[in-house]
């Protein structure tokens, strides 16, 4: 249900060249990230969230096996080095890391309209905003809103992934508002 409705999404968008759905592990709420990956449909994105893994390598590696085999797009997030080393597409960044330049594939992380050009400006293919809906992330913030982030979504430079609390219940309140796609962690999971 919701790689249908993110594939509508990056449809009503232009149909940018990414992934329309994109699936990031959390290491509280997706304690097996090898085994959601096995889950996901082809063409989606997984970004690992690797912080405070101790084998981050090890998993990493399992990740971009599944993902060549399968045909998902594989992003580590705000490791550069360790996406190089298991030959990863591409990088994700949190909004409080993004670099001034991105080299390469380059999602980020944007919780708002200057984050988001900040992310444009730096060579990121997409952002994901969140979070759009109330969320169970231990970073979560107060939620955008479905109005605010709609207006940050069409104002974005950028393709916007929305992210945070998206479920099967209210994916289909982001159609028309401008998003390209759906980002989740438990909806997923």
């Amino acid at each position: 249900m919701l790689a249908l409705l993110a594939r509508r999404l990056n449809r009503d968008a232009g149909a940018p060249a990414l992934p329309s759905l994109f699936f990031l592990t959390d290491p509280l709420r997706t304690p097996d990230p090898v085994a959601s990956a096995r889950q996901l449909p082809a063409g989606a994105a997984l970004i690992y969230r690797h912080f405070g893994d101790a084998d981050r390598h090890r998993t990493a590696r399992a990740l971009a096996r599944i993902c060549r085999r399968r045909g998902l797009l594989l992003l580590i997030a705000a490791d550069p080095e360790l996406a190089a080393r298991v030959s990863a597409d591409g990088v994700h960044w949190p909004e409080r890391l993004l670099p001034g330049a991105c080299h390469g594939l380059a999602t980020a992380a944007a919780h708002s309209v200057q984050a988001a050009q900040l992310a444009h400006a730096a060579g990121a293919a997409a952002c994901l905003l969140s979070p759009v809906f109330i969320t169970a992330s231990a970073s979560a913030r107060a939620p955008l809103g479905l109005f605010h982030a709609s207006q940050i979504a069409r104002r974005s430079p950028l393709p916007v992934i929305a992210l945070g609390g998206i479920s099967q219940s209210n994916a289909r309140q982001l159609i028309g508002r401008g998003f390209a796609g759906i980002g989740a962690v438990a909806a997923l999971a």
